[in-house]
Order: C-alpha cells, then structure tokens, then sequence
C-alpha cells in the first residue's frame, strides 16, 4: 500500500510539474513549433554534413542553421515587409480616391448583366453586396494599416522570439537523435506505437511545410508574375494572398485570378483577360498537380476535406501557424484512432504497424 501511494502521489507531481512547465512555455508556443518544424525539414542536410565531418557536430549544425536562415528566414522577412507596405499603400489610394472601388464594381455591373441577373434570382442584393465588399476591402486595409505600426511598435518582441526560434533550432538540429531516444523512453505508449506516431508527426510536418508550402509559394509567385506582366495593380500583395488561399485545398489561387480577369474583360482589355485566364489554367492551375506529387507523395497526402477544415480551424485558433498545425493535429488524431482500431476494437487483426518511409529517421532506444 505504501509503495502504491508513493507511485501515485510520484505520478500525480509528475503531472502538476509538467502542466505548470507547459504553461511558462506556452507564450513561446510559435517559436518553439517553428523549431521544431525548422529541425524535421533540415535534419537530413546536417546528418549528411556529419557523415563527412563526423567529428564537428556544432560546427555542421551552425552551417544547418546559416543554410535555413538564408534560405527560408530573410526571404520570408523581406516578402512580409513588402507585402505590408504594398497592402498600406494600397489602403492609402483607395482612401484617398486615387482608385474608385465603386466606379470598378459598376464596370464589372455592366459589363456582366447575366451575371446581374443570376445574382438578382437567388436574392442577393447587388447594392447590398457591392457595400460589402468595400467595407471589407477597407476594413483588411486598415487591420493591416494597423498591424504594420504595431508591429513596426514591436520589434524588439519579433525578433527577441526569432532569435530564441533558431536558438532551440541549433539545438535540436545538434541533439535531435537523443532528445527522440529519450522522449521514446520516456513516453508509456510502447515502442512501436511511439515510432508510428513520432514517424507521422516528422511525416505529415514536413509533407505540410516542405510540400504544401512550396507548391502554394509556386502558385503565388506565378500568379504575382502575371499581374506584374499585365500590369495589375499591387502584384506582390495579390501574389501573397495566392500563396495564402493556395494552401486551401478545393479553393486556391482562383479566388484571385479568375476576378481579376473578369474586371479586365469588364474594362474592355480582353486579350489581357483571356491571357490571364489561360495562364491561370495551364500554369497556375497544373503545379498542384504537377509538384505535389513529388514533393509530397500521394501515400502521406491526408484527405482533400480533412486537410481543408484542419487548416482553416488551424488558422482561426493558431493563427497563420495553423496552417501546419490544423492538419498535424489531424494526421495525429488519424495515427491514434488507427492504432485504437487495430489493438482494441479489432485484435485478430496482426496487421503491423508501419511508421512508413519515414521510420528510419527515429532512432531505436
């Protein structure tokens, strides 16, 4: 009885410490995920290094690092800034008059009266509709107007959490095999079902990153070419909101495009329209299904609706970290009920668990 009070009272502190350490971690909950993520992407690059230099672990983990800032880091710094400031000078000439939302809209109007007149059969109001969209428009201008000085006001926090992002990512790029044997001895799981899940957090992380990211980054630099190329105005901002809506299965770049080549037909410049429109089909269109495949694989790829709604209720709760977070829960609630299947609902079933490809990057305690 003493002994069974001791592990139990032993387990029930283990409990209360480890909730109260999630807790002083939880506002450094981005910058630790992004480590972690940062880590899975690049980990093969310095196991490769290391197989050369075995001998220099934190001289080929700072080179990791130095490749992953400048690869991924100052990029997504210097296309943010210009993203902001193409959105507030943007907002600044919609407010000012310098573009007229509601003469555009009345082009299209005219130009489109079958498109009036579906609209009018549904019972959607096109005044009504027409004030939405430019209190919308003027109200995503001025939340970024108003971020752009918050976050100009908030530096110093922006780059005191980067800095401690790649601080852990030197970290856990030097010591990730050993933190990974240690979190399998420690977890009371079993093995097998730790490999599996470790191997579908590594899996679907990097599918999620590597994969989705590029192929939405491809769509959106395309996009954002073409409107340069036809002169459109803020070709940057339209080509990073492409890149963001990209990431949405079922929903992508057309969002943007396909209006945009409706109000040049309005505008009377069909052959820019038409040139848009087919290069949104033929280019924009086919590097979904021309990169993802490679990129990705078409075994790990999680179902087109659960891969929807978990980004976007991963974006409504992490904000634009849920983009990776929102199917990563997914795929671990896929992995657990999986393993719940097999073991408890279906026994007879001797169907080993497979960690998949990625099993050989989880070490064996």
């Amino acid at each position: 009885m003493q002994e069974k009070l001791e592990q139990r009272s032993f387990v029930l502190a283990l409990l209360l410490v480890t909730l109260a350490f999630a807790l002083l971690l939880k506002p450094f909950f981005t910058p630790i995920f992004w480590a972690c993520a940062i880590t899975l992407i690049f980990y093969p690059v310095y196991r490769r290094l290391l197989r050369r230099y075995p001998n220099w672990r934190n001289s080929m983990a700072l080179l990791t690092l130095l490749l992953c800032v400048v690869m991924v880091v100052i990029p997504v710094l210097l296309v943010a800034s210009s993203f902001v400031n193409e959105g507030v000078n943007l907002y600044q000439k919609i407010q000012s008059g310098e573009i007229d939302l509601s003469q555009q809209l009345e082009q299209v109007h005219s130009a489109f009266p079958g498109i009036n007149s579906l609209l009018e059969r549904i019972g959607v109001d096109l005044d009504q509709l027409k004030e939405r969209l430019l209190s919308g428009v003027m109200s995503a201008g001025g939340f970024l107007a108003k971020n752009a000085l918050a976050l100009g006001q908030n530096t110093l926090n922006f780059f005191v959490m980067l800095g401690l992002m790649l601080y852990l990512t030197f970290f856990l790029i030097r010591d990730g095999d050993k933190l990974v044997t240690l979190l399998i001895r420690a977890l009371p799981l079993g093995d097998e079902r730790e490999h599996l899940l470790l191997a579908k957090f590594a899996e679907v992380t990097r599918a999620t990153i590597k994969g989705n990211l590029v192929v939405a980054v491809t769509q959106g630099a395309l996009g954002g070419l073409i409107f340069w190329i036809l002169g459109l105005p803020a070709p940057l901002l339209w080509g990073v909101v492409m890149t963001l809506l990209s990431l949405l299965p079922a929903v992508g770049a057309a969002l943007i495009w396909f209006p945009a080549a409706l109000y040049l037909y309005a505008t009377g410049e069909p052959i820019k329209a038409t040139v848009l429109i087919v290069y949104g089909i033929t280019v924009v269109g086919l590097v979904d299904n021309l990169l993802r495949p490679i990129l990705v694989g078409r075994d790990t790829k999680l179902p087109d609706y659960i891969v929807l709604f978990s980004t976007v209720g991963g974006l409504f709760m992490f904000g634009i970290s849920g983009f990776a977070i929102g199917p990563l829960l997914a795929a671990l609630f896929m992995a657990f009920w999986e393993i719940f299947i097999r073991e408890f609902v279906s026994p007879s079933d001797s169907t080993p668990l497979s960690a998949g490809p990625e099993q050989s990057d989880v070490p064996d305690r």
